[in-house]
């Protein structure tokens, strides 16, 4: 079980987020109501995993707040939360140290998959607040997809190897990772990971 902390001042938004994570059972969720009252929980008995930091709260002071937590608890991971700041402080977040950055306008299930992608290691930031598409790139374009690269997304999202995919859309094995390289490229991502996240924030299957 993980230990998440859900920092922020606004008293519904922060505690109908942690009755909402509290309902699954891969977290124990504590809350703060600012940066002062955060540190202390991670200063407490429980081994905090995720802190998520609301970017407007007080004690914050922009992105601040964000250093010194990334700063002083090394051995956790330190997310951004915001309704408001736009895809600039996203980028700078995540150049600070951030593990992610979550907009509060996400939907209820892709803000726990956003927690469970953080808590496993990965760094989170939505592709809406990502780095501006590069001349001749795709940006989560799924229009451009084939109905075989398509196949092949459903098959990353359940998390099936290329070998496995292989037997299962009954194609070679280095046919599926030229499927999942192009995947790669059309939607604007690093790895099949955030291909998968991508394709389920979007509820494709």
């Amino acid at each position: 079980m993980s230990n998440v902390v859900i920092a922020d001042d606004h008293d519904l938004v922060r505690d109908t987020i942690a009755a909402y994570l509290g309902t699954v059972s891969d977290f124990k969720v504590f809350t703060a109501a600012d940066l002062v009252q955060a540190f202390k929980l991670m200063n407490g008995v429980n081994a905090i995993d995720l802190l998520i930091l609301d970017y407007n709260m007080p004690g914050m002071n922009g992105l601040e707040g964000l250093e010194r937590a990334c700063a002083s608890y090394p051995k956790s991971k330190v997310a951004l939360m915001s309704g408001v700041a736009n895809r600039d402080v996203a980028n700078i977040a995540m150049a600070k140290g951030a593990s992610g950055f979550i907009p509060k306008s996400l939907a209820a299930a892709s803000f726990i998959n956003a927690i469970k992608f953080i808590l496993s290691g990965e760094r989170y930031l939505p592709f809406d607040f990502g780095e501006p598409t590069k001349a001749g790139q795709h940006s989560g374009n799924f229009a451009n997809i084939s109905p075989r690269e398509m196949q092949t997304l459903e098959q990353l999202c359940i998390g099936l190897s290329n070998k496995e995919i292989a037997r299962n859309l009954e194609i070679q094995e280095v046919t599926v990772k030229l499927h999942v390289k192009n995947l790669l490229a059309k939607l604007g991502v690093s790895n099949r990971t955030q291909a998968a996240l991508m394709a389920k924030e979007r509820h494709l299957f």
